[in-house]
Formats: structure tokens, C-alpha cells, sequence
């Protein structure tokens, strides 16, 4: 992120993630649909292997928040920023916090999309107008509304905000799969919330009980 960058929260986000009539039928709704529609891998992680062709995946992990046939969205969870905090955030979006302790929170590479753009993924004890509850445990919020809450204390019990999303096109994210790019593992969310950013990668390949370094380069998993 460059000086003089703005930073943008977006609470109609949901047209990202390709919520289906999200006027009519809710947000909320359309993606409780998505995540259980035969095929998705909504609300699990994407593990990038070995294999991987694009250095800005390299040793990522992705929670996918939508994936239907016609697209996919995920943020990427164990990549912070290193020159940015959550302070300088709030910042940018003329937020005065009233609790020190939120400033050192960290920022997240969400994705090479639309790198100015804010998202909060948290627990589902938090929900207000804009919030998309993804499932029972984890919920997706992109309004200043938000980060006010986290600014003052009153916010989720955890969070995770990332700057940009990783987005795929229609049967793009299946291909990749299918060639070896990804291994997709069922999410949890002590693992995607944890502060433990360097063994996250390890930590999601464990879950499917896999060495990476046994990983092979020509089968993926589904």
C-alpha cells in the first residue's frame, strides 16, 4: 500500500462473493445457499502447494468465503502486512480508537484484488447491518461500522482484517485444484484466527495429516 492510498470499506461486498439474488433473498441467505450447494468449498481452506505457479500465493493460506460455478472469493490468512497495522487503518479512515491495545492488530495481504478494499472476517458473536454470516462459527463484515467496534473494544471476540481479496472466474479455482495449484481442508477457527502466522501453512496441511515436505507435485486432493 502506497502513501496516500484510501482505504475503502465496502458493505455492499456481498456482490463479490456472487451472493445469488442477494436483494430479494438476503445476503446473508444467498451465501448460507452457497455454502451448502453440492460442490462447494465454502468456508474451508485452500492450502497452495508446492506446486505452485504464482509467487503471490507461494506457502498460502486462503479461507473461501464463496464458490459456486461462476466465481470464487477468498482472503488470504497467514500473510500480514509488514509496514501496515490496524492503527494506521483507522488512520486512513479517521477513526480515533479508545482502547490502545487495537492498534497493534495485524493487517492481512488479502489478495492481489482490489488491494485498497477492507474485509473483517470474526466469530458470529458479533452481527450487525452488513454483516454476511458465512456459517455457525465465522462471519464477514466490510463496514467502517466494524472497525469502530474493534476500535472501542466492543468488537468481535476474534477478527482477522485483510486488505484486497483473491478472486476466481467461472471454473477457474476447480481447474487450479485440479491441476495441483490448491488442497482444499476443512477450516477451524482457532486455526484462522490464530496469531501464528508462520506455522499456519504446516498447521493446515496437518490437519489433513500431510508432511509438506512429502507433498507430491501431480496429485490434488478434492
Amino acid at each position: 500500500m502506497k502513501d496516500g492510498d484510501k482505504i475503502t470499506m465496502d458493505p455492499q461486498f456481498e456482490k463479490s462473493l456472487g451472493t445469488p439474488h442477494a436483494a430479494s433473498t438476503g445476503a446473508s441467505a444467498g451465501l448460507n445457499a452457497l455454502a451448502h450447494s453440492p460442490g462447494s468449498l465454502a468456508g474451508q481452506f485452500l492450502v497452495a502447494m508446492p506446486a505452485m505457479a504464482d509467487p503471490r500465493f507461494a506457502r498460502t493460506v486462503i479461507y473461501l468465503c464463496a464458490h459456486t460455478p461462476e466465481n470464487a472469493m477468498g482472503l488470504v490468512i497467514n500473510k500480514p502486512l509488514q509496514d501496515l497495522k490496524f492503527g494506521d487503518v483507522l488512520e486512513n479512515l479517521n477513526i480515533i480508537p479508545t482502547t490502545a491495545s487495537c492498534r497493534g492488530i495485524h493487517v492481512h495481504r488479502g489478495g492481489p484484488v482490489e488491494t485498497q478494499r477492507g474485509f473483517v472476517l470474526h466469530s458470529c458473536d458479533y452481527n450487525r447491518e452488513g454483516t454476511l454470516v458465512l456459517n455457525d462459527q465465522v462471519a464477514l463484515s466490510a463496514t467502517t461500522e466494524i472497525l469502530k467496534s474493534i476500535a472501542c473494544g466492543a468488537g468481535p471476540s476474534a477478527n482477522l482484517m485483510a486488505l484486497g481479496y483473491s478472486g476466481w472466474g467461472p471454473g477457474q479455482l476447480d481447474m487450479e485444484i485440479k491441476r495441483n495449484a490448491w488442497l482444499n481442508v476443512p477450516a477451524d477457527p482457532d486455526l484462522l484466527f490464530s496469531g501464528d502466522f508462520n506455522s499456519k501453512w504446516e498447521r493446515a496441511l496437518a490437519k489433513l495429516g500431510v508432511n509438506a515436505a512429502l507433498l507430491s507435485p501431480v496429485a490434488g486432493h478434492c
